[in-house]
């Protein structure tokens, strides 16, 4: 198998648009099953008022913390992850990176997720990832999270959309996108919002702003597999409507799981 543990984490208090991300985690974790042994993590409830300018901060944190300590007591060095909401890989990378010293970031998204607390118009933490894992996390959850990721190891593809509060963050540490001379080394893990894919194709999500090709997307995780050495995938924000429309998403989110282990599958 490519990966040493399959992460279910169907985390959606992080989102503005939830309602059909539970279904999604749950078809996803199935998929993601088949490529490494299946781990789940109890969801929690709705998680209570704003706080620390995240919304449902309670349920957050105390999801980040659960998925820390199922992580650090698994000792799993490659992770597979299916999300829920974009903010459940700030877990998932922190303990990759504690792992990796030298790991890289790929961040395939048709939005930047890089405002702060203190810059989000929404308070929805599935906007702030990005910023988490550059050292920039709500308060209470800096000193749980190891050392910052090298803004110069993370890398975009596919944004389209994002607040000023990203652009900020953006162009403040010169956060760049993947360009197809880029060369790529391992360790390297990749967070795919599957809301990056071109809705024409793709349309179980609750945000449409992608672009994305799906074979494009394919063809991309396969050359990053065979440049590099994939110690992480998470798969977020995929929000069937219902059991025909999972199946349906489920079949590309398998073909985005296979080509990530490429090299160990081979």
């Amino acid at each position: 198998m490519p990966f040493d543990l399959a992460l279910s984490y169907p985390q959606w208090q992080g989102s503005g648009r939830h309602a059909n991300l539970p279904r999604g985690a749950q078809a996803a974790a199935s998929v993601c099953a088949r490529f490494a042994p299946l781990t789940r993590m109890a969801p929690v409830g709705d998680g209570g008022d704003m706080a620390h300018g995240v919304n449902r901060w309670d349920a957050i944190l105390a999801q980040f913390r659960n998925a820390q300590q199922l992580l650090a007591k698994s000792g799993a060095r490659r992770v597979l992850t299916a999300g829920g909401d974009c903010a459940v890989d700030v877990a998932v990378i922190d303990h990759l990176h504690r792992l990796h010293p030298q790991l890289r970031v790929i961040w395939i998204d048709a939005h930047l997720d890089a405002n702060t607390p203190e810059t989000s118009p929404s308070g929805n933490f599935h906007g702030m990832p990005v910023s988490a894992i550059l050292g920039r996390a709500p308060a209470p959850m800096r000193p749980l999270l190891g050392r910052p990721l090298d803004p110069s190891r993370f890398h975009y593809v596919g944004i389209q959309v994002g607040d000023e509060g990203d652009w900020q963050l953006q162009r403040e540490l010169d956060l760049r996108k993947l360009e197809p001379h880029t060369p790529i080394d391992g360790p390297v893990h990749v967070h795919f919002d599957l809301d990056a894919l071109d809705p024409q194709e793709f349309a179980y999500v609750a945000y449409p702003d992608g672009k994305l090709r799906v074979d494009d997307a394919i063809a991309l995780l396969r050359r990053i597999a065979l440049d590099a050495d994939v110690v992480g995938l998470t798969i977020t924000e995929f929000a069937p409507a219902d059991d025909d429309e999972a199946r349906a998403g489920a079949e590309v989110i398998d073909a985005l799981c296979e080509a990530a282990g490429a090299r160990r599958l081979a």
